[in-house]
């Protein structure tokens, strides 16, 4: 009964950090938004290549209609990072960018297995969860590298900067990427700190 007192107190509590809750959106959308910027305009620099990868079955995805899908990856990262940083039209751009994610999971890192960076000691690489085998062969082929490396490099200096590691390349970053943007199609762009809540506010609450 002590405990069901406590409650509305500390629920009117937590309620007046309401007050602040533009800033978990914001947050999100300046996480992401540089990341897809940065994607659009790689694809856009390098397009001639994606459009390649996209359509060709022996060494890229194979897709159907491989400039439409590669025109849209790119469009929909480089304008819609920055309609995320503005925060402008957020839960109708998080919608392309949702299924870019998937699509980027499901056809380029799927058979890699959920982890970025290639550790055998995760639980998620020792066949718990998925069985990679690139991954539990690493340890031998990073410990070989810097065997080379220490033998013919600069050892120290080539690790100054953080210790080697080997890239997975799996569906981690994807699919956080989608878990953001999903929140995004929610929550929308956050109140006070992006352009749709100010256009909702001078259009939609006047309809």
């Amino acid at each position: 009964m002590r405990l069901l007192n406590l409650y509305t107190p500390l629920h009117k509590l937590l309620d007046k950090s309401l007050v602040f809750e533009g800033l978990a959106p914001l947050l999100l959308r300046l996480y992401l938004a540089p990341v897809m910027i940065q994607g659009g305009w790689t694809k856009y620099q390098g397009f001639d290549g994606i459009l390649d990868w996209f359509g060709h079955a022996d060494y890229g995805l194979g897709l159907p209609f491989p400039f439409v899908l590669a025109f849209l990856a790119t469009a929909a990262e480089l304008v819609g990072g920055l309609f995320l940083l503005i925060g402008l039209a957020t839960r109708w751009v998080s919608i392309p960018l949702m299924l870019t994610m998937l699509v980027a999971a499901f056809t380029v890192h799927w058979p890699n297995g959920w982890a970025a960076i290639a550790d055998a000691n995760s639980w998620m690489s020792d066949g718990t969860i998925i069985l990679n085998e690139a991954v539990l062969n690493m340890p031998d082929k990073l410990a070989a590298a810097k065997v080379v490396l220490q033998a013919h490099g600069n050892y120290e200096r080539l690790t100054s900067s953080g210790k080697l590691v080997v890239l997975n390349n799996g569906i981690e970053f994807a699919m956080t990427y989608f878990i953001m943007l999903l929140s995004l199609f929610f929550s929308g762009g956050g109140k006070y700190t992006s352009v749709d809540f100010f256009l909702a506010k001078k259009f939609i609450a006047k309809t």
